[in-house]
């Protein structure tokens, strides 16, 4: 049996990221290549590859998983991108696809996400779940850039900004800027210099590659409507892709979700 490697990322983000790659004998090239391709919300970077990792560990079969903005994928589904299975950072994506046919139910919660204030370790900018240290950098003029996830299509990005709309800073904070293209390439610009922080994922934040260079703070869940996302199998999908979206849902998925900072609904 071929060994599974993950592929190295660029940077944090991708709008089409693949998580985890294939190394196959060339025997089994055409195997590899019918491998199911998953879409998931970018907040899933490191966790679904554990998942991914885990499922081919359990059953030996195995999927592709690409990463990016939950609205992004929508638009290539609707396209007749090849997906098989759909992992939304929002629920309210898979119930539009399911109103117009693109998906075979209305699929299923698999988790609630969080969102959190992200510095880097040593920056100007402390990490402050409330936001007051946003705030003051802001009046006293020492906040240069701040990074977000585009709100128009990714999830993480509406609810950044119904946080900061809620602690009354969007309004003046709207010149400092700067939106990655999901909330992975956002968590990316807080710490890599091109931002003095942002908001974005608890679950990218919790991920070692992140922690060893940030600190972060929790943002009150009120501040926002929750982040209730919901996978979904595509009408494509095959029995691998449903293999998958059954483990998701097994206690060995649950537990990996759970240490990335997701609540997970009861079994």
């Amino acid at each position: 049996m071929a060994a599974a490697y993950r592929c190295k990322s660029r940077g944090l983000a991708g709008s089409l990221l693949l998580v985890l790659c294939l190394m196959t004998l060339p025997g089994e090239a055409r195997a590899a290549s019918e491998a199911p391709l998953v879409a998931a919300a970018s907040d899933l970077q490191f966790a679904l590859a554990e998942v991914a990792e885990a499922f081919w560990a359990e059953t030996g079969q195995r999927v592709r998983v690409a990463t990016g903005s939950t609205g992004n994928f929508t638009r290539q589904i609707r396209a007749g991108a090849g997906f098989e299975v759909f992992l939304a950072a929002d629920e309210q994506f898979v119930f539009d696809l399911y109103r117009d046919g693109f998906t075979r139910d209305e699929g299923s919660l698999y988790a609630i996400g969080r969102l959190v204030m992200l510095v880097p370790r040593g920056g100007t900018l402390a990490a402050d779940g409330s936001l007051d240290a946003l705030a003051d950098a802001l009046a006293q003029g020492r906040l240069r850039r701040f990074a977000i996830a585009n709100p128009d299509h990714a999830p993480y990005g509406m609810r950044a900004l119904e946080a900061l709309r809620h602690r009354g800073l969007w309004d003046a904070l709207q010149p400092m800027l700067i939106m990655g293209e999901n909330v992975s390439q956002a968590a990316q610009f807080a710490l890599s210099g091109s931002a003095q922080g942002g908001i974005v994922a608890y679950s990218l934040a919790l991920a070692p590659p992140v922690a060893e260079r940030g600190e972060f703070a929790l943002i009150p869940e009120s501040w926002h409507a929750p982040l209730r996302q919901r996978m979904v199998l595509l009408q494509n999908a095959g029995p691998v892709a449903e293999s998958f979206y059954e483990f998701m849902e097994t206690e060995a998925a649950r537990s990996i979700m759970i240490r990335y900072g997701f609540s997970v609904p009861a079994g």
